[in-house]
């Protein structure tokens, strides 16, 4: 038994080196993504502090900006994901959690009240009161590890 075991090893093995390299290029291709956002919210920022009158935005230029803004921290708390995964080869709950908590805080931020139906925002009031108490169950529930780590 012990001779079938080590061929399917190997296999498991090659397997898991084309995630880890398939894992470094999106880690490459998500640095990418947060340069091109930084760039990105630089220059909107510049073009509407520039546009009349200068150097006043207005409320929805701001709430554009703070979405811009959180866009590019979702995209960087993705690329530590995808860091802590390569160094320990789990996926870390928590980081998740909180990155799945920024993106809805990022949509709740840039929603427009007035041009939504009430039932989108109660269901978003509810994926917000979900994850949030999903994150406290995860966060009090669920002990690190001796390495300081915990994931699943």
């Amino acid at each position: 038994m012990p001779e079938r075991d080590v061929p399917e090893d190997r296999f498991i093995a090659a397997l898991r080196g084309v995630i880890r390299v398939a894992v470094r290029v999106l880690a490459i291709l998500m640095t990418g993504v947060i340069v091109i956002g930084v760039v990105d919210v630089a220059w909107t920022l510049h073009e509407r502090a520039m546009a009349p009158p200068k150097f006043l935005l207005t409320i929805s230029d701001m709430l554009a900006m703070f979405g811009a803004f959180m866009a590019v921290l979702i995209a960087i708390e993705i690329f530590v994901n995808i860091v802590l995964y390569l160094r320990d080869d789990v996926i870390h709950v928590k980081i998740v959690m909180a990155t799945a908590l920024m993106a809805i805080a990022r949509k709740v931020i840039i929603l427009d009240f007035d041009a939504l139906e009430p039932e989108y925002i109660w269901a978003t009031a509810g994926v917000v009161f979900a994850m949030s108490a999903g994150y406290w169950i995860v966060f009090r529930g669920v002990p690190d590890s001796p390495g300081g780590r915990s994931g699943l």
